[in-house]
């Protein structure tokens, strides 16, 4: 099957010479194959379109993408969002009792699945006004076929945690005032136990942090009462423990009811899943589901890059953990070092222990939320003074903030444009435009990205300035698990090439293990007292891993961390021995 699709974000018909019109060889032969519609948006007919791809290359905007679904898909798709609109193949099952994980790249239709699955999206089947029986014949015979007919019938009950949370905060209203409002299973006290939300009850929505609205939106969602809940995305801006127990209230409720969770933590989706659909494609182009995994074989599939079952390769290299990491014995170059620190903002204090970066070294942060990370990437980058100790070293550092500002006016390639000397050279391209997918995005205004494609941006824009050191915050958060692997393999290639470290705080335990050669562990009292450590990495782990009272172990095939389920045999071995954490 042929596809050929529009990206209407893209596509800017009057402020090009319609290259894709005039250079069309269909179009020349007197026949109507490329076209611009009513909407001012190209339309390629498919059923004339050969597949040259000229009109590919030469639109200006790369609005455009011709492709050939795998040959191996022979059947209709589920859903398809109008002429030379994404298209999208096959349903995950939801089963009562069990946690089934959406595992894939941004774009290739698990939020659509969602809304499938719970009706808020009526399915096409690629046409129009199509007869929802037509859907359920597709899937007779499977354990997708009840839930279908349900849905049409509306005996089923549903509840969607959406992936985007920060409506929540054009509520009017406090924290306490939305959760009562939504208390249906009367378990609202329990709910904000779980979920730690005892500090912020009074305070209005529309003052939350990021973290505090993705907790408030789990628990209206728990609250609830459904027969299938759907949790898109729900670790963004949680630490370490907070997924934990994020994970832990969310298997509860799959005790009574079906779930499904869209999940690119890798370490939380194998704590979390009873199951895995992998879900592939070309993102904004089509996706396809896979048949249900176990956990473990799911995740495995999904970073060899080959669906066995389709006879399909997803990616072109398999993605594995076994990453080389420097072995020279010679004395180090240190690049930076800090004595003991001291810092007081309001009534929270941070101390942090004398420390160091060598050349070449990549140092991963890490511990729970609200205890002075950010700060001290803040004192390293000059933006705030210690109160006591001082930076021995004085180091040229290249700072990626947590919160990434939209306030530039213009495109991604003016952005870049400011801060190397040549984004459009070879190097360039092949070093940070290509690792971090942002060919398409080039040409887009900044203020149109979405939070994962603004999110790569700033990567680029951090590693694009000369710098000895490159400090990132939080540069995992909003992008799928592909994505990461591929800027954690982008960081640590960068720093070997050009001689240089890094210091990057997460809190993808899987991304930082990838990536890190030593551990700056922060503990204390969130919000109130903050201090840090620099240890070897495996020690930083398993201290850190003991307080949150889970282990991992290495998966033979890839050497990934594989996160024990609670209470198995492996766990207790693990947890006797005291080695929380295999890297």
């Amino acid at each position: 099957m042929r596809l050929a699709v529009i990206n209407k974000d893209f596509c800017k018909s009057n402020k090009c010479g319609l290259e894709c019109v005039n250079m069309c060889p269909i179009n020349r032969t007197g026949n109507k194959c490329v076209y611009v519609g009513e909407d001012r948006f190209s339309k390629i007919d498919e059923k004339l379109c050969i597949g040259c791809g000229i009109c590919v290359k030469k639109c200006p905007f790369k609005a455009i993408t011709v492709v050939n679904t795998p040959e191996k898909l022979k059947e209709s798709p589920i859903h398809r969002f109008g002429q030379n609109g994404f298209m999208f193949f096959r349903l995950p099952y939801p089963i009562k009792g069990q946690v089934v994980g959406l595992l894939g790249p941004n774009g290739v239709g698990k939020t659509t699945a969602l809304n499938v699955l719970s009706g808020n999206i009526k399915p096409n089947m690629g046409g129009e006004n199509v007869n929802q029986e037509e859907l359920i014949k597709m899937f007779r015979g499977t354990e997708l076929q009840t839930h279908l007919e349900s849905l049409t019938t509306e005996k089923i009950t549903s509840v969607v945690k959406p992936q985007q949370i920060d409506i929540l905060s054009q509520v009017k209203g406090t924290v306490n005032d939305i959760l009562e409002k939504h208390n249906e299973k009367g378990n609202k006290n329990e709910i904000i136990k779980k979920l730690s939300l005892e500090s912020c009850l009074n305070r209005e929505l529309s003052k939350l942090s990021g973290g505090e609205l993705q907790r408030v939106a789990i628990g209206i969602a728990a609250q609830r009462k459904a027969d299938i809940y759907y949790f898109d995305e729900p670790t963004s801006y949680l630490d370490v423990f907070q997924r934990m127990e994020v994970a832990k209230l969310i298997r509860e409720l799959a005790k009574d009811s079906a779930i499904l969770v869209v999940e690119h933590d890798l370490a939380t989706l194998d704590f979390i899943a009873d199951r895995i659909h992998i879900f592939y494609g070309i993102p904004a182009t089509y996706g396809i589901v896979s048949n249900p995994y176990s956990t473990k074989n799911g995740i495995n599939a999904f970073l060899d890059g080959y669906i066995k079952d389709d006879n399909t390769r997803i990616r072109e290299d398999s993605i594995d953990f076994k990453l080389a990491k420097s072995s020279s014995t010679a004395e180090p170059e240190i690049y930076l070092e800090w004595t003991d620190i001291e810092k007081k903002l309001g009534d929270f204090s941070l101390n942090i222990k004398a420390g160091h970066i060598n050349k070449s070294e990549i140092l991963g942060i890490f511990g729970s939320n609200a205890l002075g990370k950010t700060t001290f990437a803040k004192i390293l980058s000059g933006e705030l003074k210690v109160d006591v100790g001082k930076i021995e070293k004085q180091t040229k550092i290249s700072y990626k903030p947590q919160y990434i500002s939209k306030n530039f006016n213009g495109t991604v390639i003016e952005l870049l444009s400011t801060v190397s000397k040549n984004p459009y050279s070879d190097d360039y391209k092949t070093e940070i435009i290509k690792p971090l997918s942002l060919d398409k995005l080039l040409e887009s205004d900044l203020k149109t990205l979405s939070g994962g494609e603004l999110q790569r941006v700033a990567i680029a824009v951090c590693l694009s300035q000369e710098a000895e050191i490159y400090l990132l915050d939080e540069p995992s958060a909003f992008l799928d698990s592909e994505q990461r692997l591929a800027v954690a393999k982008l960081i640590r290639k960068f720093c070997e090439l050009h001689e240089c470290s890094a210091m990057v705080i997460d809190h993808d335990l899987l991304f930082l293990s990838y990536l890190s050669d030593r551990a700056l562990l922060f503990e204390g009292e969130p919000g109130i007292k903050g201090y840090a450590k620099q240890m070897e990495l495996q020690n930083g782990f398993n201290e850190f891993l003991q307080k949150v009272n889970i282990t991992f172990r290495k998966d033979p095939e890839n050497a990934r961390p594989r996160a024990n389920k609670p209470g198995s045999q492996k766990d207790q071995e693990q947890k006797r021995l005291g080695t929380y954490f295999h890297v």
